[in-house]
């Protein structure tokens, strides 16, 4: 059952509307369907799996399913934070499953992913912030599927020590997080988070194991000019982050942040060749660019891009 946008919200309940814009020729999807997106939408309800893919509301959802690739969403479904992009419930998280890291392994090992995506929910209510349910899922994938690669897509870990080191100590192959959009914007966008804290994070996460892939995403069409997006570049270079990605922001509900502007594919073409000449690995930005958008053939990317370049210095 489909909630409305007030009760997945209940935050953004009393704020002002926002019309929803009509979305430019370039950021216009096919509606999902076909026998393989039935079938990963199958299995993920078998195992009672959550997917950012439909709690978040990704346009790319369909053109994923129907490869038979889906980020796993876990630690439940409901988000102890507001974010005013965000189309993820908020309000009292629910009980952790113990069983769904290996719930997540099973859903890896029945779609034969060799590349998996694994987010979160913000959790501040847990003492590690959910760092240990990472950890279990990571083994559990090991387990099952050794040859798997894993990707996570963590939250930032607010206040909670030791948390950082719990996720990045058991191994996996990328880690990302996303800083969203530019430290002006974050009271509106992102109020509960803190700029600097996500640049830390990655920045930790690379000391702790150095031949781990960190990765790091912003929206466009916020209200942020090219030369904020190019002081973020500046930043996550500084924090030594390999690969970021850059996508448009879509307005989920009236009652979410609007849409400033919708970025154009050569204005998209220009932030890319930015942030290759500040040295990432690698960078994605395109309309529907999303963290986990081809992350599978991204990571191949990442990893030819490191060979090269350590082929290189010899």
């Amino acid at each position: 059952m489909t909630t409305t946008p007030e009760l997945r919200h209940p935050e953004k309940a009393n704020r002002p509307d926002s019309p929803i814009q009509r979305k430019p020729d370039w950021i216009r999807v096919k509606a999902p369907g076909g026998e393989e997106y039935n079938n990963t939408r199958g299995l993920m309800r078998k195992l009672g799996l959550n997917t950012v893919c439909e709690e978040a509301a990704c346009p790319n959802i369909g053109e994923c399913w129907s490869q038979k690739h889906a980020t796993v969403m876990i630690l439940g479904s409901v988000c102890t934070r507001a974010c005013a992009f965000c189309n993820v419930a908020t309000g009292r998280p629910d009980k952790l499953d113990p069983h769904e890291p290996a719930h997540v392994a099973e859903a890896c090992a029945g779609l034969g992913l060799k590349h998996i995506v694994i987010t979160s929910v913000d959790r501040d209510d847990l003492e590690d912030g959910g760092a240990a349910h990472f950890a279990e899922t990571i083994r559990r994938i090991r387990e099952l599927t050794p040859s798997t690669t894993i990707e996570v897509l963590t939250p930032d870990f607010l206040r909670k020590p030791g948390s950082i080191e719990i996720v990045a100590n058991a191994a996996p192959d990328v880690f990302n997080h996303n800083l969203e959009t530019v430290p002006r914007l974050y009271r509106q966008v992102r109020p509960g988070a803190r700029y600097f804290n996500s640049l830390r994070l990655l920045n930790r996460a690379k000391e702790i194991n150095p031949s781990l892939f960190t990765k790091s995403g912003i929206m466009v069409g916020l209200g942020e000019t090219l030369e904020e997006v190019g002081q973020v570049m500046d930043d996550l270079r500084a924090a030594e982050v390999d690969f970021m990605t850059i996508g448009q922001y879509l307005q989920p509900t009236k009652k979410h942040h609007h849409v400033d502007r919708f970025v154009t594919p050569a204005e998209f073409g220009q932030m890319k060749r930015m942030g290759q000449g500040k040295g990432f690995l690698l960078v994605a930005s395109s309309p529907l660019t999303r963290s986990s958008h081809h992350a599978g053939e991204d990571f191949q990317r990442l990893r030819a891009a490191r060979e090269a370049q350590l082929a290189a210095a010899v």
